[in-house]
């Protein structure tokens, strides 16, 4: 009888996971139900949770996390189950949806709030997290420097970031270079972001790849210091004294510009509408 009550149960969650289709993360749910059992990349992220769970605090309880590009939600899954109360964004509507059906499934439906929101809009947040989880999306802006300014400004403690990355792992550091010295530019290592004007790998969202020098330098510039890469193109951060944001310094009149905020005494922004 038990048995027959959890197949029906189980028959229901398939059914409505099908009609959520299509799944980009394979989520986990009772009785042995997957989202996505069959997904190209095998049981991902999972696996990307593996490489970065252990650079993560095991207990987070009064932790708040904020998971960029949240998809259906499994990272902040994750993040909920170790105590932390968790903000999940992501753009697309139907992900959302699946994130949302989600949380109920799991009993994280107080614990996780989802809202639908681009990276820049979180300039307009006026809050700060804990940890921060910004997996899969930077490569994929058109203003990837603009939403690094914006998210390094919103971590407290943790950063846990990853994006498509050019080969190699060299770095090549000289500061004050001279104008008439540009030919070192073209050292290995030195920090560079490859621009893709079509596509790659069919997606006409692919806009950069870094390399591993540029990653650690934007980040420094953003007053972050790397402090671990658990895996592949993976990176965690922590804000560091050493290092002073340039956002905030002689840079602060663009990035309030940029972000839509006034940056002299006395000046209103006044937006005509049609």
């Amino acid at each position: 009888m038990q048995k027959r009550f959890e197949r029906a149960v189980n028959g229901k969650l398939v059914e409505k996971i099908e009609s959520l289709k299509p799944w980009f993360h394979n989520i986990h749910l009772q009785g042995g139900v997957q989202t996505a059992p069959d997904h190209y990349f095998g049981d991902f992220p999972k696996f990307k949770w593996q490489e970065i769970k252990n650079t993560i605090p095991k207990n987070l309880e009064g932790w708040t996390a904020l998971d960029i590009g949240c998809n259906a939600g499994y990272y902040s899954f994750e993040l909920a189950k170790r105590g932390a109360e968790v903000l999940g964004i992501d753009l697309d509507p139907h992900y959302l949806k699946q994130a949302k059906w989600a949380a109920k499934q799991l009993g994280f439906e107080d614990r996780v709030k989802f809202r639908q929101m681009q990276v820049y809009d979180l300039a307009k947040l006026k809050r700060s997290f804990d940890i921060i989880l910004f997996m899969g999306v930077f490569y994929h802006l058109r203003y990837p420097t603009l939403a690094m300014d914006i998210v390094t400004q919103k971590v407290k403690k943790i950063l846990v970031f990853q994006t498509l990355t050019m080969p190699g792992d060299e770095v090549y550091m000289e500061n004050n270079l001279l104008i008439r010295n540009r030919h070192k530019m073209l050292k290995k290592g030195w920090p560079i972001m490859g621009f893709i004007e079509d596509r790659l790998a069919g997606d006409p969202t692919n806009w950069w790849a870094p390399n591993h020098s540029c990653i650690l330098s934007l980040l420094r510039s953003c007053g972050l210091k790397v402090i671990d890469n658990p895996g592949h193109e993976i990176y965690v951060a922590t804000p560091d004294d050493s290092y002073t944001a340039v956002s905030k310094t002689w840079n602060k009149s663009e990035y309030l510009s940029a972000i839509g905020k006034s940056w002299l005494p006395g000046l209103k922004v006044k937006i005509k509408r049609k």
